[in-house]
């Protein structure tokens, strides 16, 4: 923090440890050994996970009436 900017915590449904976990796996996914025509399914279904997790996070937060009343009244 600042006096340029404000940072604020919001919680949403997901722990940090679920969004490690899927990094983790995504990761080991993407460097295991095998062609990439095998590899690239098991890669782009983890990626959409963590793309899921993030749209569920960012839902979240467009449902916290807190929030969007905060953002409203900074004019963000």
């Amino acid at each position: 923090p600042s006096k340029n900017f404000v940072m604020k915590t919001h919680s949403v449904p997901l722990t940090q440890e679920e969004m490690d976990k899927e990094f983790k796996a995504f990761l080991h996914t993407f460097f295991e050994e095998g062609s990439f025509l095998e590899r690239f399914p098991k890669v782009y279904e983890r990626m959409k996970r963590l793309g899921n997790f993030s749209v569920i996070s960012c839902e979240h937060l467009l449902q916290n009436k807190e929030l969007m009343t905060y953002l409203e009244e900074s004019r963000f």
